[in-house]
């Protein structure tokens, strides 16, 4: 361009001619002609024909692979990179380039490279919601893992919401609906999600889909539509797509560190009401996000209970009273051993249930081959086996208050010391720990620790339970004369005479 401009300012500006313009700046004189009869003020050199000496003997070979996958689904195409390690393979030397430039024209020539257009969205208040997980790198309690994020977004008002879990398996995605619903306030009408595994069992025609059951009695709880995508089309959730890459790029820019997953979800709710409370929103910009949340949770639908979140499936108890969940052994009452128990898997927690009863409970481990006992669990059999106490397993770590292990310290020095700490523990269910603690520090302090002195303490300070005493119901008879303990009336029974009523 800086040539065309000199050679035009010296022919209309100065008035030299052709054949002086064409000795000056070294060009023939038919190209200075064709400069200033044409008028042009750019020029550019585009390549009739590109020659590929190396790629002419496989550009049919390539062809065919490139026909090949015009059929398929487009995640399911082979990119150029595996085309030309394909081409390598039947013995092409030729460079990467070359078949990356020659697969991008055949694929615009097809239409396949022509950028998508869209259609923008518009949603009602309270009309829908969106979800998708995300995958991001942190540390955790000292240690690089790889985190899961739950990700809501309301369509209308762009209000956010993340929650972390290690997996994102079912029992995780209906405790996400569960927080996330409790933080909006409400539910909407409907929720749009990609096929996920765990909530599409199976994949029907046109929309239609088979939800797990499970999580359908999440959607009729909270009273919305689950609507599942059509496979790889990603645009129809587009708004929570992009909530992932603003949620990569602004709150996990940088490594983040936490002790657990409890800081990090409550860091993670800091976040989103942070930045709903300095972005605008985009269709309304004199409001920002929060207040147009405000404005839109007063369409959300509510519900009083919240969702009972869990995944039940029943597993065998061992002779030992343990249970085997997700790689890992829990203990339950010991009344357990030989019948199938219900396992209530939640995101945080495991129940164990039999007979409607609750035999067992714990804090959910993610770890693998541990076993994790509550000592309490085998108690009644304690009562039975007191010698076990001094090795039993679920015994070991036992972290009872300083009061009573120093007890169990002072009666181990008698001969019976363990059937005698055992009995203390008995009294615990009836008690309660905190009066057997007491008890067993005044035990301590007067320097007499017995079981009998023990128990004597903790009855004294601790009133009998009475009997709860309610009113006579009123459609009964009342008594018009109360009955009268008398001994005598018996005697006279005996005798033979009249029974007195009085």
């Amino acid at each position: 361009m800086e040539s065309i401009r000199k050679i035009r300012q010296a022919y209309h500006r100065d008035k030299k001619p052709i054949r002086q313009i064409a000795r000056e700046f070294h060009l023939s004189k038919n190209t200075v002609k064709k400069i200033i009869r044409s008028d042009v003020t750019d020029q550019s050199y585009t390549r009739s024909t590109q020659p590929r000496p190396k790629l002419a003997a496989f550009e049919e070979r390539l062809r065919q692979m490139l026909a090949e996958d015009a059929g398929k689904p487009i995640r399911h195409r082979r990119s150029a990179q595996l085309l030309f390690e394909a081409l390598q393979r039947e013995g092409f030397s030729g460079g990467y380039d070359s078949v990356r430039r020659y697969i991008q024209q055949e694929r615009k020539k097809a239409g396949d490279g022509v950028s998508a257009a869209f259609i923008p969205l518009s949603f009602d208040p309270g009309e829908a919601f969106q979800f998708d997980w995300s995958y991001e790198q942190i540390e955790l309690g000292g240690v690089n893992v790889k985190i899961k994020i739950a990700q809501f977004r309301l369509c209308n008002s762009r209000m956010p919401f993340c929650i972390a879990y290690t997996r994102e398996t079912l029992e995780m995605v209906l405790d996400a609906h569960v927080r996330a619903f409790s933080f909006f306030g409400g539910a909407c009408r409907r929720g749009i999600y990609d096929n996920l595994k765990t909530v599409v069992t199976k994949v029907l025609m046109g929309k239609d889909r088979a939800f797990n059951r499970r999580f359908q009695s999440l959607a009729s709880h909270y009273l919305f539509e689950p609507v599942a995508c059509t496979p790889a089309a990603g645009w129809e959730k587009g708004q929570v797509e992009n909530q992932v890459g603003l949620v990569r790029k602004r709150f996990f820019a940088l490594r983040r560190k936490f002790a657990d997953l409890t800081e990090l979800n409550q860091w993670l709710h800091d976040q989103c009401l942070a930045y709903a409370a300095s972005h605008k929103h985009p269709d309304t910009p004199l409001l920002s996000v929060a207040e147009a949340f405000k404005a839109e949770r007063k369409q959300l639908l509510t519900v009083t209970m919240p969702f009972d979140g869990y995944l039940e499936s029943t597993a065998r108890v061992s002779s030992t009273a343990l249970v085997a969940f997700d790689r890992n052994s829990y203990s339950v009452h010991v009344s357990a051993v030989g019948n199938p128990v219900t396992v209530r898997a939640y995101a945080d927690r495991l129940t164990f249930i039999q007979d409607g009863r609750t035999v067992g409970f714990h804090v959910r481990r993610f770890s693998r081959g541990e076993v994790f006992y509550d000592p309490w669990h085998y108690l009644e059999l304690l009562k039975k086996k007191p010698g076990a106490l001094r090795n039993g397993a679920p015994f070991k770590e036992w972290n009872l208050p300083e009061p009573v292990e120093l007890v169990r310290l002072a009666l181990a020095k008698h001969r019976d010391g363990d059937r005698q700490f055992v009995g203390i523990l008995s009294v615990v269910s009836y008690y309660g720990l905190d009066a057997v603690t007491k008890a067993c520090s005044d035990a301590l302090s007067a320097n007499t620790v017995s079981r009998d002195v023990i128990l004597n303490l903790v009855s004294r300070d601790c009133e009998d339970r009475q009997p709860v005493t309610t009113d006579p119901a009123a459609h009964l008879p009342q008594l018009a004369i109360p009955p009268v303990a008398d001994c005598n009336r018996y005697d006279q029974l005996l005798a033979g005479g009249a029974c007195a009523t009085a």
